[in-house]
Formats: C-alpha cells, structure tokens, sequence
C-alpha cells in the first residue's frame, strides 16, 4: 500500500497528541498539554499526566480528522507509541488505539517513541537518507543511532548513562528560577549572556571516557558544577549572572551532543545527521551543529521546532514509514512498555 492514511497517538509524557499523515504529507496534527498542570509541581506528576490523557484523548482524535478533512473511518491504519515512557500515560494511547482498531477493523501498528522521532522529519524533507546517524535529545533520551533502515535496523551507538540533556536544561533552569518547562525559557535566557562566561565541564569527553563511552552522554556532573557555582557566589554574596550561567551551560551541553554526534559520522563513514527531539528545538544547538556538519562535509536534517517536541505526527510518520514497507501490523495483545528498546522499531 503506497501513501497510506494513517492516524497516529502519541502519550508518553504530558502531552495527548494524534497526528494524521498520507504518505509523508502532514495532514493534521493536534496536540493537547497538561503542561500548566504539572507547572506548579516543577516536573510531570505520572498521574496527572494519565488523566489528562483521558478527559484529552477523544477531543483530539476529533480535532485532528476535522483539520485533514477526513471521516475517521477513512484511515488505512493507527499507530500508537507503545514505549517508552510513562508507564500510565503510555497505556491511555495504547488503550485508545486498540479501540480504534477494533471498532474500524484497521491494523494497529504499537511503535518506538524514539524512532518516531526520527520519522517525523520524512514529513518535513521527503524519505528518509539511509544510512544515517541520529542523535536524540529529549528529555528523557539522549541518543545516537546508527539508521540503516528505519523500519527494522536501527543499532544504538550511544546513549546517556544519567540525566538526560533535557532533563539537564530543566533542572538548572530551575535553579535559575525560570519557569518550567525550562528548556524554552533557558534558551531565550541564553541570548542574552556570555557562553564563554564559565569554563563549565564536558561530561564524557576526557581521554579514558572516549575509550569506554565513546559516544556516551553524560550531564549530571555538569548539573552539579552549575550548582556548586551558584551557590559559592551565593554564598559570597555576589550576584548571580544568571543569563552568563545560561549561555555558559547550554554551551557545554551543545558542545558534547555536536561534537559526539560528528564524531559517529565521521567514524562511521555516514555524511548524513539527522537530529530530534525536543532538544532539537534549541536555537544555539541547530546553529552550532549545523555550522560545524557544514565544516565536515555532513548534511544535517532537523525538522522544525514544532515538530521536535512530542506530537502524534511523528507516530503518523513512522506508521506510514512501516505500512510502505509492507512490515506486519502488532498483535492486538501488545502492551505498553515504558523500557522499549530503541533497537526495537515496532512490537
């Protein structure tokens, strides 16, 4: 089946989106968030997040086929994020889209979270190049995969061995009294101060650590230094710069992801980087990857910022991807899994 129509799900964290896509034309895409409540409590609250899932789930399948222009029946197939994620928030998607199956007798695709990430940008610039590396950043993920074919081989490379990058911007933005989500708000920050302001450590990037964990992330020992300065000028009584500490940390985290993801290329004999996830929104880290690939001879591919953070068009995007590619819908007893594999594409 070619140009299928597929409708897609997505609920791994706080935010209920369904995309709707043929082929890889982005006809819809609805997403609804609980950000506002979970603000008060400075991250997500799991349940929260499920039950907002709930009350949001049928407004926007709804939503999403009035702006395609669809009846729902129509669609050829549904895909869901079936992992990973929050285990609860997880199971109010996959829940939905058995529904969906079922009453409309269409295939049920459950697939990766993060390799829906990766399958967003066909909906942005057309198929995908095969092979290619490509680097995740979320909050919760910090990954480089090697892609060779995106609907059965994808090979992890590296991944964080503790706080994720985005998990990292929220936490010092939080430290700098910014409002959550962060990461948005520390990058607007970050414009105004000097990243060259504080010599802030690379995590992973000395010697024996690229031997051991090569294309490895790790951002809790720069979360801790962060804090540790703030708080001897605090206890200094000096006035924190709080935009230079801004600049000066999200220089070290752009630092690391570019330089270990052109490293992968170059290693790897790939000329092709493909970047996403929330993070990816980042003003300083498109700039910075893209000036140092151009250098390289590597051709960088990120959506735009609306498509890197989670939204049920990327889930649309891969649905489709494996539809095409003639891969075996999921047995309807499938699960949620909030610790999928990501060298698993589909369950």
């Amino acid at each position: 089946m070619s140009q299928a129509l597929v409708l897609g799900i997505e609920t791994s964290c706080d935010e209920t989106g369904v995309g709707i896509v043929r082929g890889t034309t982005l006809l819809a895409d609805c997403v609804a968030s609980s950000v506002a409540e979970h603000e008060r409590f400075g991250g997500v609250v799991p349940e929260i997040a499920s039950r907002a899932h709930l009350e949001a789930m049928s407004p926007a399948i709804e939503r999403a086929c009035i702006d395609a222009g669809i009846a729902l029946w129509e669609i050829d197939a549904v895909a869901v994020t079936s992992g990973p994620g929050l285990i609860g928030a997880l199971l109010v998607g996959v829940a939905a889209a058995k529904a969906l199956g079922l009453a409309l007798d269409k295939p049920v695709y459950g697939v990766n979270h993060l390799a829906a990430h990766v399958a967003v940008d066909r909906l942005e610039h057309g198929k995908l190049p095969q092979p290619a590396i490509a680097m995740l950043v979320s909050g919760g993920h910090s990954s480089i995969l090697r892609v060779d074919d995106l609907t059965h081989d994808v090979v992890p490379l590296g991944a964080t061995i503790d706080d994720a990058a985005g998990e990292a911007f929220d936490k010092i933005a939080r430290l700098l009294g910014l409002a959550f989500p962060g990461g948005p708000h520390l990058d607007v920050l970050a414009r105004e101060g000097n990243r060259d302001a504080i010599a802030f450590p690379r995590g992973l990037t000395a010697a024996h650590d690229m031997r051991d964990h090569r294309y490895d992330f790790s951002f809790s020992g720069l979360k801790t230094s962060v804090a540790r300065w703030i708080e001897a000028r605090q206890r200094a009584g000096e006035a924190v710069p709080i935009a230079d500490v801004a600049a000066s940390f999200q220089e070290a985290v752009v630092d690391v992801l570019t330089t270990k993801a052109l490293l992968a290329c170059a290693e790897q004999g790939i000329n092709h980087l493909l970047v996403a996830g929330g993070v990816a929104a980042n003003s300083r880290l498109r700039a910075v990857i893209e000036q140092r690939a151009q250098a390289q001879g590597v051709l960088v591919r990120i959506p735009r910022p609306g498509l890197c953070t989670d939204n049920g068009a990327m889930v649309a995007a891969l649905g489709a991807a494996l539809v095409e590619a003639h891969i075996p819908p999921t047995a309807l007893n499938f699960g949620a899994d909030s610790s999928f594999p990501v060298d698993r594409v589909v369950r």
